[in-house]
């Protein structure tokens, strides 16, 4: 079965900045520690080569696609790198829309319940809080209310294996992990146990009442 955002783990690894010619190595570290969803920023270095990659080893069994996706045309193009997930920092229904009309997942970013509203409203799969470090705990809590229950919600910016709990306890379902996971500069080691370490504290939380 192919991943959609409904029946992977939700935690999104971000690999800003990562080189095609490395992110086979360390996809490789993420999924053996129990990753089973990689975005590859479009402001990284040569991504489309790089989700190409990804998708040719890993589409069948982990949740691919593109981050900082902010145009019709680049869910075009990630499509036909063989992508299946669109990751915005903003929400714009044009790309929703879009995202949706190629049978790909969506997870729009939004700051406010206008727009996480409106993402739903154009189809949207999940909604992505950015920048969530930023974003008051309160807020999140106050929205969770009001949202559809079933509302996929991520965290994203800021978030590492230390807080995921505060945004759990104000029902925030998933995480998107960034620099906290994965720099170009950090070594496969590190990578690795930065891995382990956020598969390891999300598990933590879903034993959580």
């Amino acid at each position: 079965m192919l991943k959609n955002l409904q029946n992977i783990k939700p935690l999104v690894a971000i690999l800003r900045g990562v080189q095609a010619s490395a992110v086979l190595s360390v996809a490789e570290l993420l999924v053996k520690e129990g990753f089973d969803a990689i975005e590859v920023p479009l402001n990284s270095p040569d991504p489309l080569d790089a989700i190409s990659l990804l998708a040719g080893e890993y589409g069948e069994t982990c949740l691919i696609g593109a981050g900082t996706v902010l145009t019709q045309n680049q869910v075009q193009l990630v499509y036909d790198a063989g992508g299946q997930l669109i990751v915005s920092p903003n929400t714009n229904p044009a790309v929703i829309r879009a995202t949706k009309q190629l049978n790909m997942e969506s997870l729009p970013g939004c700051a406010s319940p206008t727009e996480a509203f409106s993402a739903l409203a154009a189809g949207a799969d999940g909604l992505k809080f950015f920048p969530a470090g930023a974003l008051s705990l309160d807020m999140f809590k106050s929205l969770s209310a009001v949202l559809p229950a079933a509302t996929l919600t991520f965290a994203v910016g800021g978030v590492d294996e230390k807080n995921m709990q505060r945004f759990h306890d104000v029902g925030i379902t998933g995480f998107g992990l960034g620099s906290s996971l994965f720099t170009p500069d950090k070594s496969m080691a590190e990578i690795q146990r930065n891995a382990r370490a956020s598969v390891h504290a999300f598990n933590a939380l879903t034993t959580v009442n």
